[in-house]
């Protein structure tokens, strides 16, 4: 199926990497423990972050919702955005259109 969008991907991509690291534990993903994940570069951290967005976005258009550390990332096709949860608060919001 896939999630369809009207803003640039990369621009996507760029808000949703924020989003994702406003949640708790998103470097368990990676089988990371903080202190692992505090020891990479940041251009190493971004590399990640971009690679996760990338993996979830895609996820998304096959499972409406992601588990991501203590959170989730939800597809609301209805409006058009990606949402962002830490735990149950909201986050982010990623606007695709």
């Amino acid at each position: 199926m896939g999630i369809k969008f009207g803003r640039e991907y990369k621009d996507i991509v760029a808000d949703f990497m924020r989003g994702i690291a406003l949640v708790d534990g998103y470097y368990d993903l990676f089988e990371m423990t903080e202190e692992e994940w505090q020891e990479l570069t940041i251009q190493e951290q971004e590399e990640c972050l971009r690679t996760l967005a990338d993996d979830i976005f895609y996820g998304l258009g096959s499972s409406p919702v992601i588990q991501v550390g203590v959170g989730s990332v939800r597809h609301d096709p209805n409006n058009h955005v990606l949402k962002v949860h830490d735990g149950e608060k909201l986050v982010s919001v990623i606007y695709l259109v």
